[in-house]
C-alpha cells in the first residue's frame, strides 16, 4: 500500500492529479485537500470513508465503483445452479481488510445460510495459505468454490484457477480474466470500463471540473462469463437457460 508519507512527497511536487484504489486513495486523501483524487474501488466508497455521499462527494475526491464484494449473494446463487448437488462449498476469502470484504463476508453467509448450504470459509493471505486450502477444504468435502473479492485474489488468480483444476473444484470468480485463464465461471461488472470510466474523469477534471462535484459512478451492466471447456473436464453439465443469459461463452 502506497502510504501518506509517500504522497506528502509527491504533494510537495505539486503533482496535478492522483489516481489509485482504495487503499492508496485513503492515504493520498490523509495528504491532501486540494488535490484531486480520483479512485477505482470495488468496496463501498462512502463505508471506506473516502467520500461523504455518491452523488455529491464533495471535497477532492470522486471516482468510480464497481461494487464487486455486493455480488456475494448472486454468486453463490449461480454456483448452486451449476453444482446443485454440492451441500458443502469452500469460500475462500482474502482476509478482512476492507469494509467491502467484510460486507462480502456478512452478505455470503446469509445467502449461504438461505438456500441451505454450508459454507467452510477460510481466510488467506498467500500463496501457501492458498494452497493449503485448497487440500483441506477438499479434504472436508467441499464440492464448489467460491473465490473471494480483493487484489490480492486478484493477483492469484492463475494460481486459484490452476490449483481448481487440479483439485476438481467447480468455481465462481469475480472477474472475467479468471475464466479466461480456465477458471470455470465469473459474475462482475466489467473492470475495464470501471477504469476507462476513472479516466475519463480523470480528464474532465484535468479540464476543469471540480471532483467534489462530479458523482461516484456505479456499473449498470454485470456480466456473466462461462467456460464450457473448463465444465467439460470437471464434468459438470451448464444448465441451458444459464448459457441462455451468458454475456460471453468461451469453448
Amino acid at each position: 500500500m502506497i502510504g501518506c508519507r509517500f504522497w506528502l512527497v509527491m504533494v510537495r511536487r505539486h503533482v496535478t492529479l492522483i489516481v489509485g484504489n482504495t487503499p492508496s486513495v485513503l492515504a493520498a486523501k490523509a495528504a491532501t485537500t486540494t488535490v484531486p483524487i480520483v479512485f477505482a474501488s470495488g468496496d463501498d466508497p462512502v463505508k471506506d470513508g473516502l467520500i461523504a455521499s455518491l452523488s455529491r462527494p464533495g471535497g477532492n475526491v470522486t471516482g468510480v465503483s464497481f461494487l464487486n464484494s455486493a455480488l456475494a449473494a448472486k454468486r453463490l446463487e449461480l454456483l448452486h445452479q451449476i453444482v446443485p448437488i454440492a451441500t458443502i462449498i469452500a469460500a475462500m476469502l482474502q482476509n478482512p481488510v476492507s469494509s467491502g470484504i467484510q460486507a462480502e463476508r456478512r452478505d455470503l453467509l446469509a445467502a449461504g445460510q438461505a438456500i441451505g448450504q454450508q459454507l467452510i470459509v477460510v481466510d488467506v493471505s498467500s500463496a501457501h495459505e492458498i494452497e493449503t486450502a485448497f487440500t483441506n477444504l477438499v479434504q472436508r468435502g467441499a464440492k464448489a468454490a467460491y473465490v473471494g473479492t480483493g487484489a490480492f485474489m486478484n493477483s492469484q488468480r492463475e494460481r486459484i484457477v490452476a490449483l481448481a483444476a487440479r483439485h476438481g473444484v467447480p468455481a465462481i470468480y469475480n472477474w472475467r480474466e479468471a475464466v479466461a485463464a480456465g477458471g470455470l465461471m465469473s459474475y462482475a461488472p466489467s473492470i475495464t470500463d470501471a477504469y476507462r470510466q476513472a479516466g475519463v474523469y480523470a480528464g474532465r477534471i484535468l479540464k476543469g471540473e471540480k471532483p467534489g462535484d462530479l458523482p461516484v459512478m456505479l456499473p449498470t451492466k454485470f456480466e456473466l462469463v462461462i467456460n464450457v471447456n473448463t465444465a467439460k473436464t470437471l464434468g459438470v453439465e451448464i444448465p441451458d437457460k444459464l448459457l441462455a443469459l451468458a454475456d460471453e461463452v468461451i469453448e
